[in-house]
């Protein structure tokens, strides 16, 4: 029986058909147990080969002995960047102007976009200079300056002088966001897929922050605080951000990844709930109604089945819940019914003593439909609990996208709270 070669790289399209790929055990073995693809199994039917099908996540990643792993998602580059950038910071005019977009460039693969788009965020950022800012230094000195660490000093050199144990605050380009700034330059100068050009610019912006200390494997990211001082820098840092959190096993505590690997991948479903609950927050607003996100509750009275809503609707105080949200990254199927998902709506509705539970999907054949469920207690309207499904298509314009979604929130602010006397 003849075994093909292992190959260098696998394309792949999100939830799209299982690949046969000729790739050896130990390599097969590692993408199964990395948790990137939806499943990696050895191909029944073809020795030396395995069946690989991609599930949510996009993107590219390179497995230690494996091949470079490409998943092409369904929903347009240009159109997902729209959607991450507002997710991180919806404030910065999304709706009007390009001020805060993700420049993609003309790349349509999600590597080369993410690389083109943190380069570009990072040359705006720094622009003006590289941003300096005061840091708590403590070492052992010849000299004192600053502050005297008497503790330390009697601890390490049984209060002998010199050297001296010193504390003070220097002035330097050290600061937390320049170290996020070039631990993403860094992490995307070592993704597979980053063309030429982009590469280069990289590298440069590499050099600017050559005074900044790398961040150390196996350390949480550095925490940074918007200021005025700092606003130049907040569209690269949240970007940054995103990279580093969103593919960067080093800079996660040791253990909280089953694979080390190089790569930058998106998870579509995080992604599209991100953007429909950020999105109707926004919108939620201007009704003057209040959400909470991933709202802890429990299914029975003894507390032992939590249930988390992704959006929970409130009145201005707080205090009452008008309605409740589901984001569901996945199509309708033919007849247009997710039992499953109705299920879980109708829960987080009796749960919360809601008249009605709303399923926000990626895509459908009917922008809205509700169903009324039997046995449900009428309102003064004398309807019952409805369940309603809305449908967002990812391939239409920003505008056209962040207009239905006003739509869901105007039909949100109208919900009433459902009595429970």
């Amino acid at each position: 029986m003849t075994v093909s070669a292992p190959v260098s790289e696998v394309a792949l399209r999100e939830y799209g058909p299982a690949v046969s790929v000729p790739l050896g055990a130990e390599a097969g073995r590692a993408l199964a147990a990395s948790g990137i693809l939806e499943s990696a199994t050895p191909d029944p039917g073809r020795g030396g080969h395995w069946l690989l099908r991609a599930g949510s996540r996009v993107g590219a990643v390179r497995t230690p002995g494996g091949p470079v792993v490409r998943i092409m998602p369904k929903t347009p580059v240009s159109r997902l960047f729209f959607l991450l950038g507002f997710s991180l910071d919806p404030a910065r005019a999304w709706r009007d102007s390009r001020e805060g977009t993700v420049d993609t460039g003309a790349y349509d693969d999600v590597v080369p976009a993410i690389a083109h788009a943190v380069e570009r965020q990072i040359d705006a950022a720094l622009r003006r200079g590289v941003l300096q800012g005061y840091r708590e230094v403590e070492e052992s000195a010849l000299v004192v300056r600053g502050r005297l660490r008497e503790a330390e000093q009697i601890r390490r050199h049984f209060g002998r002088t010199p050297p001296v144990e010193i504390a003070y605050d220097a002035y330097t380009a050290d600061t937390a966001e320049n170290r996020i700034l070039r631990a993403a330059t860094e992490r995307l100068l070592r993704l597979p897929g980053v063309p030429g050009p982009v590469r280069r610019r990289l590298a440069h912006q590499r050099v600017r922050l050559a005074d900044v200390l790398p961040l150390v494997r196996g350390q949480e990211l550095p925490r940074w605080q918007p200021s005025r001082l700092n606003s130049r820098y907040q569209p690269a840092l949240r970007l940054a951000e995103a990279v580093l959190r969103g593919s960067s096993p080093e800079h996660r505590p040791t253990g909280a990844e089953p694979l080390a690997v190089d790569g930058f991948l998106l998870d579509m479903n995080k992604l599209f709930e991100d953007f429909v609950t950020v999105a109707l927050c926004e919108a939620l607003r201007e009704h003057g109604l209040t959400a909470r996100l991933q709202d802890p509750h429990h299914l029975d009275t003894a507390g032992l089945v939590r249930i988390r809503p992704d959006l929970v609707v409130r009145t201005g105080d707080g205090r009452t819940p008008l309605a409740v949200v589901d984001a569901k990254y996945k199509v309708e199927k033919a007849d247009g019914l997710l039992n499953a998902d109705l299920y879980q709506a109708l829960a987080y509705a009796t749960v919360l003593g809601l008249r009605e539970a709303h399923l926000v999907y990626a895509a459908g054949r009917q922008p809205e439909r509700f169903h009324e469920v039997r046995g449900t207690v009428p309102g003064p309207d004398g309807r019952g609990v409805r369940l309603y499904q809305h449908s967002l298509d990812l391939s239409r314009e920003p505008v056209q996208l962040l207009s239905a979604l006003q739509g869901i929130a105007g039909r949100l602010a109208a919900a009433t709270p459902h009595s429970r006397s």
